[in-house]
């Protein structure tokens, strides 16, 4: 996630998806200074680009003995070298299964995973839902550009999904990181 993105996601985080920890660094140190604790949901098994021989792959990421991803042991020394770990609570599962289950408010949902329409609108289905009035939905590598058809064309899609709903309005746009703040109640 690029500097100015993840200052971006950390003043949302202030006002109120997991791989390697990055962003949840940023979100786990917010919730600390406002005292509420930080949910990440992630199956640690990678994204659809994030698979062994793919760009932006990670060798070291994969289990020797599965021979399959699994981001959840680094996930982990990240959160402890940060000190934050009492600060998360990490969900491991698929998204649409934790979604469905899911019963109270959230006062943020950061929707940064699969760039699929599958995988990204099963989210934005899974979880604007929960996301309580006044809070925040925000949705990483939104492009509008359509050469960036992998890269994020399907949160884009969502993006619009969100605002054409009338749920929510744009509060903020940095880079590719999209704030909407819950303002209605059709989803």
């Amino acid at each position: 996630m690029p500097t100015g993105e993840g200052l971006a996601l950390y003043a949302a985080a202030m006002e109120v998806g997991t791989y390697c920890g990055r962003s949840t660094i940023l979100l786990a140190d917010a919730a600390r200074e406002a005292g509420v604790t930080a949910l990440t949901v992630d199956h640690h098994r990678g994204s659809e680009e994030q698979q062994p021989g793919w760009d932006y792959h990670d060798p070291e990421t994969v289990d020797p003995e599965l021979g399959l991803m699994d981001t959840l042991p680094t996930f982990r020394r990240t959160l402890h070298r940060a000190g934050l770990e009492e600060h998360v609570v990490a969900l491991v599962g698929r998204s649409p299964q934790i979604a469905q289950i899911w019963n109270s408010p959230l006062g943020l949902v950061f929707i940064d995973g699969g760039h699929t329409d599958e995988h990204a609108g099963a989210d934005y289905e899974g979880w604007a839902p929960h996301v309580a009035d006044g809070g925040l939905l925000l949705i990483h590598d939104v492009f509008p550009n359509p050469a960036d058809e992998f890269t994020g064309q399907a949160p884009y899609r969502v993006y619009l999904r969100a605002l054409a709903s009338g749920a929510f309005t744009e509060v903020s746009a940095t880079e590719s990181l999209r704030a909407l703040r819950r303002t209605g109640a059709g989803i």
